[in-house]
C-alpha cells in the first residue's frame, strides 16, 4: 500500500546522518553479523575490484525491472550545495524557516529572493558523468529500469536530455528547482529565467496570482502520482540501485527496502530482490546491501554501468 506522505524533509534539503564509514577493504557486515556480498571501496584512485564490479554488472543485467534512487550525495558531486549548518544560512536565515508555506504566505517576495540565490547557485553546477552514464543506461534499459530522485536541482533531467531521453521519465519526489507552478490556477512550468532576482514574487502571466517554486516544501505531502508510480516499481522490482541517499528521509527512504521482498508477478510475492548502494560512506541501508561500492558516484557509476569503461574518473 502507497504510504503517506506525512512530514518529512523536502526541497533537496537533506540532514546529515552520523557520520559512519563502511571499513577499508573488508566485507561490509550485514544482519546477525552475516557479511555482505561485498564493498568495493575506490580510495586514492585505486580502481575498482574487477571480479566485485563485474558481479554487481551481472546482477543488474540480469534484473527484469531495476529501481533507481538517488539523493543529495550525487548532487553534491557536482557542486550543488547541500544547505547544512552554517553553510545553509541566507541573511541568518536557516532553510527550514523560508521553504514552508506559511513562510511564503508572510512573505513571499523574501523567499523568491532566496530562491533565486539557489537557483543561481545550481544553474552553475553541471552534470558529472555519473549522471551522464545513469542517464545512457536508462534510456538502454528501455523500460526496464526507473530513475527516482529526492533532488531537486534537475540534472539528472539535463543528463537525460544529452542522451536524448526523456526528462520526464526522471521521478522528481520533492520536485524541480526550476518549475513554477501559479498559486491561482494551478498553471505550471519549467522557466530557468531570474525570477525573484530582484526581491520581487513573480505573478502568473494567465491569472495574474503569486508564482511559487515547484518544489515540496517543509510539511507538504509528496506528488500522490509521483510516490504511487515509484512505489508500485519498487514493489515490482528485482534490483535496487541507490547513489549518494542517507536513506534516512521517508517515504522515499523506504523504496530500496520495497525491493528486498516485492511482488514480482500478478500480484504474487517474489523471490527476494537485491540492492546495490553506491555512496561515500555508510549508511542505514548498507547492512542489507548485497554491493555496497564506497566511492564518487561520478567514478564508480561510469565503471559500474558501462562495461566499454576503463575505470573511475579521477581521484575519489
Amino acid at each position: 500500500r502507497t504510504p503517506s506522505a506525512g512530514r518529512v524533509d523536502r526541497d533537496g534539503l537533506v540532514p546529515r546522518p552520523a557520520r559512519r564509514r563502511a571499513p577499508r577493504g573488508r566485507a561490509a557486515r550485514g544482519a546477525e553479523g552475516s557479511a555482505t556480498a561485498g564493498t568495493l571501496t575506490l580510495d586514492g584512485g585505486a580502481g575498482p575490484d574487477p571480479a566485485l564490479l563485474a558481479e554487481a554488472r551481472r546482477r543488474l543485467s540480469a534484473a527484469r525491472r531495476v529501481l533507481v534512487l538517488t539523493g543529495a550525495g550525487m548532487s553534491a558531486e557536482s557542486g550543488v550545495p547541500t544547505f547544512r549548518g552554517e553553510d545553509g544560512l541566507w541573511k541568518g536565515a536557516r532553510p527550514e524557516e523560508l521553504a514552508t508555506p506559511e513562510a511564503f504566505a508572510r512573505d513571499p517576495d523574501r523567499v523568491w529572493e532566496w530562491y533565486a540565490w539557489r537557483r543561481s547557485l545550481v544553474s552553475r553546477c553541471p552534470p558529472h558523468a555519473g549522471h551522464r552514464a545513469l542517464a545512457a543506461w536508462v534510456r538502454r534499459r528501455a523500460g526496464s529500469a526507473l530513475l527516482v530522485t529526492q533532488n531537486v536541482d534537475g540534472l539528472h533531467q539535463a543528463a537525460a536530455r544529452a542522451a536524448d531521453d526523456d526528462p520526464e521519465g526522471v521521478i522528481a519526489l520533492h520536485g524541480d528547482l526550476f518549475r513554477v507552478r501559479c498559486t491561482g490556477c494551478g498553471w505550471e512550468t519549467e522557466d530557468r529565467s531570474e525570477l525573484g532576482a530582484g526581491g520581487k514574487a513573480p505573478r502568473c502571466s494567465r491569472c495574474g496570482a503569486l508564482l511559487r517554486p515547484g518544489v515540496v516544501w517543509f510539511g507538504e505531502a509528496l506528488p500522490e502520482a509521483a510516490l504511487r508510480r515509484a512505489w508500485s516499481w519498487a514493489l515490482a522490482s528485482d534490483v535496487a540501485l541507490t547513489v549518494g541517499t542517507s536513506a534516512v528521509v521517508h517515504p522515499a527512504a523506504a523504496l530500496p527496502r520495497l525491493v528486498l521482498g516485492g511482488e514480482r508477478e500478478h500480484g504474487q510475492p517474489g523471490a527476494q530482490g537485491c540492492i546495490i548502494e553506491v555512496n561515500l560512506e555508510s549508511t542505514p541501508l548498507t547492512a542489507q546491501a548485497a554491493f555496497s561500492l564506497t566511492g564518487a558516484a561520478r567514478s564508480i557509476l561510469p565503471a559500474l554501468l558501462d562495461p566499454g569503461n576503463s575505470g573511475p574518473e579521477g581521484q575519489v
